[in-house]
């Protein structure tokens, strides 16, 4: 058989999009592992045969057949394995698109047909054997939402079958995190979060999450009523005002604390903020979520209504919150929590395009309590002494800068 090597997937898909195509896949048929090898190409692949060829990655066409549950339960033949039948384990048909070296496309399931018609759909029943690709097609679909593509009914089926029948619990963390870190990334992830809840899916990858939607609000601070609709709009917001995926994924946690607020409080959410902390924990522990989005969504939970209410707060109570987000030091901390506060104010039917002046001043706050100097306190005190005197400076600083605040921007009531 003769070698022949294709480009394969994103790429393909992209190109006929008429996106920028950043990642190129590329498959060899016709081609063995000695083979690669005995041509000098270097094996780099660890869960199926993937060589370094003039600087990029090229795998053996393969088929998968399902071992076991979950991402890894599966067994790899890279024996005699045709194109067709390569681009025939992939998960849409949009992505089970080649193109040849001379440009021609290979496209036996539609693919192209379905990017015509701006149609998201599985390529075959051998999508039921990866419970990923559930969480990968919600993805798909907020990523090109925009450009008017669906979710084919048939596969939605498929991906609601496949939440009921239990798939989604072999899934592992890294999975997960790792696509909802793509999303994050993407111009509009709550289509993500959105697509999963109607499936059923959120409530098997982010209970805490799913546990949101049907939870009342005021309607006269919340006409959305919902919280997760609310959720899902805060996640909006903060796409709006900010491609940090940090931010983002704080704007989406800080309200958890909503879903677990007794049923005779309700519409009201008393102690929301710290009530949500333990469930924040045990989401970063489960999914292994990096420390820096789980540092920014506890702050954020904590202390976004302290932002909300800022100028109708006492200066000792706007320099805690000053000194829990790093005291004026770390400003790109406060830059990032009044960001993710200003979504939360704007994610309300409503209030989209309102002003929340509240996340500039407190940037100024921060900004105004790093230039002051404390090393006269320093050299004077000695031990505990030393904060203490810093603290009340502090204080009467931030006191200052409220005052002159208020007198040159009149504070809107909200």
């Amino acid at each position: 058989m003769t070698i022949k090597q294709y480009l394969v997937g994103g790429a393909v898909r992209d190109e006929l999009l008429g996106l920028d195509v950043n990642d190129r896949d590329w498959v060899v048929v016709g081609s063995s592992e000695k083979t690669m090898t005995d041509l000098g190409h270097q094996m780099v692949g660890k869960d199926f045969p993937v060589f370094l060829v003039d600087g990029e990655e090229v795998a053996l066409a393969r088929t998968e057949r399902k071992t076991g549950d979950g991402y890894g339960g599966f067994s790899v033949d890279t024996n005699g394995v045709t194109l067709e039948e390569d681009l025939g384990r992939r998960d849409l048909t949009i992505n089970s698109i080649a193109q040849d070296e001379e440009g021609n496309l290979i496209d036996p399931y539609g693919g192209r047909n379905d990017i015509n018609n701006k149609l998201l759909r599985h390529t075959s029943d051998a999508f039921s054997e990866d419970p990923v690709r559930v969480l990968r097609t919600a993805r798909f679909f907020a990523r090109y939402q925009s450009q008017g593509f669906t979710i084919a009914d048939e596969t939605i089926k498929l991906m609601q079958d496949m939440t009921y029948a239990g798939e989604l619990n072999h899934l592992t963390a890294e999975r997960v995190w790792q696509e909802i870190v793509k999303t994050l990334n993407d111009p509009q992830p709550w289509l993500f979060f959105d697509t999963l809840q109607n499936i059923g899916a959120l409530k098997v990858i982010l209970p805490e999450l799913n546990a949101l939607f049907g939870v009342p609000q005021p309607a006269a601070h919340h006409p959305e009523i919902d919280t997760g609709i609310h959720t899902l709009m805060v996640l909006e917001q903060a796409c709006k005002l900010t491609g940090d995926p940090v931010i983002r994924f704080a704007a989406l946690m800080h309200d958890l604390g909503k879903g677990i607020i007794d049923p005779k409080i309700l519409p009201h959410h008393y102690g929301h903020e710290a009530g949500g902390l333990p469930l924040l924990n045990e989401l970063c522990k489960r999914l292994r979520v990096p420390s820096r989005h789980k540092k920014l969504a506890a702050r954020m939970m904590e202390y976004h209504t302290h932002c909300h209410k800022l100028m109708e707060l006492r200066p000792g109570k706007i320099y805690k919150l000053l000194k829990a987000l790093g005291s004026g030091g770390q400003r790109d901390v406060v830059d990032a929590f009044a960001t993710a506060c200003e979504a939360d104010a704007r994610g309300r039917t409503g209030f989209e395009n309102r002003d929340y002046p509240n996340a500039d001043y407190l940037r100024k706050m921060s900004a105004h309590l790093k230039l002051i100097n404390n090393d006269d306190i320093v050299e004077r005190y000695s031990g505990k002494k030393i904060g203490e005197i810093i603290d009340q400076r502090m204080i009467k600083e931030v006191g200052f800068i409220k005052h002159q605040l208020l007198a040159t921007t009149p504070y809107p009531k909200p």
